[in-house]
């Protein structure tokens, strides 16, 4: 019984630890310079104006909520994207996303913001306003 408990509590913290890194290491990119990519994704960094990469997974249950928030954005605001890293895994790698739903807001070549996990919507929304203009 005593073995299950500590395999267990071992179970629970490495969880904790792995959440904590991913967060830790995602607070390290702020400020850094965002990656050199092609295309649309490119030239939204390029034109030093802000840019908003939503990173999510069809398969990723928090993301549910967010996407349909964030494919209401795209549509009309070229500066806005949504990666779905099942498909662009380069675009993915190149960030340094290690979990989805991932929020990257580039501002004048730089990342401002890396957030890791769901947002409510208020504060999602929040976001997303800054790439208007």
């Amino acid at each position: 019984m005593n073995n299950i408990l500590m395999t267990v509590f071992i179970l629970i913290l490495a969880f904790f630890g792995f959440q904590y890194f991913m967060v830790f290491k995602m607070k390290l990119k702020k400020g850094k310079s965002a990656p050199e990519l092609s295309g649309p994704y490119g030239k939204a960094i390029k034109n030093k104006k802000t840019a908003l990469f939503y990173f999510y997974s069809p398969s990723c249950g928090a993301c549910k909520s967010m996407t349909p928030i964030v494919s209401g954005y795209t549509k009309n605001n070229s500066r806005c994207f949504k990666v779905d890293i099942s498909k662009d895994m380069e675009t993915a790698r190149a960030f340094g996303v290690m979990g989805t739903p991932s929020t990257v807001l580039v501002e004048d070549g730089i990342i401002k913001e890396f957030i890791v996990g769901p947002k409510p919507a208020s504060e999602f929304t929040q976001l997303l306003e800054q790439t208007r203009g």
